[in-house]
């Protein structure tokens, strides 16, 4: 029989996490996952609309590795699993480190805050970066009643980051000008 779609057994509003404990779908667990999710769209949107064959194949990694967080964020901290899951590294947030380096040896220094836009595909990345923020919230708000994985909320941090730069490298690859914030002051 071919996999369906459907299954029916969350119309009730609740759903299955990995190892088959049911929980509302509002819970914070299904929240922070369904966030992750959400954020690797973005992440979709934003490779698929820059276009930039080396950031390109980072951008796909990260999609893997928030697929990986959320199975991870799917799984009950004192449930034991019977089936392999995939896990996060150290090696995962050096990989985010050593592309923001990358990106920033050809940034100008910046001297003052900049406002988000200026360009389509550099604006989804700050809407990235502002989903990735927010799961990160969720995580840690999940974490003060169940423990979450501490790489993953290490992961997403540098993940925000990483796509702040980003947008700024789309930016200087679209030889577009960032605008700096000017707080207004009387």
């Amino acid at each position: 029989m071919a996999f369906r779609v459907y299954t029916k057994t969350g119309d009730k509003g609740t759903t299955a996490l990995i190892g088959g404990v049911r929980v509302p779908k509002d819970h914070i667990r299904i929240e922070a996952y369904g966030t992750v999710d959400e954020l690797n769209s973005f992440v979709g949107l934003v490779k698929d609309s820059f276009g930039h064959e080396a950031t390109g194949a980072v951008l796909q990694e990260i999609q893997d590795r928030l697929f990986t967080i959320g199975a991870i964020l799917a799984t009950p901290p004192d449930k034991d699993v019977k089936m392999a899951l995939p896990d996060l590294y150290e090696d995962d947030i050096t990989y985010l480190e050593q592309a923001i380096d990358q990106m920033d040896t050809v940034l100008p220094e910046m001297k003052s805050f900049i406002l988000p836009g200026g360009d389509i595909v550099s604006s989804y990345a700050h809407l990235a970066r502002c989903v990735c923020r927010r799961a990160e919230r969720l995580c840690v708000g999940l974490n003060e009643g169940e423990e979450v994985n501490l790489l993953v909320m290490k992961y997403l941090n540098r993940l925000s980051d990483y796509l702040f730069v980003l947008a700024r490298f789309i930016l200087h690859v679209h030889n577009k000008q960032e605008v700096p914030w000017r707080p207004r002051v009387r």
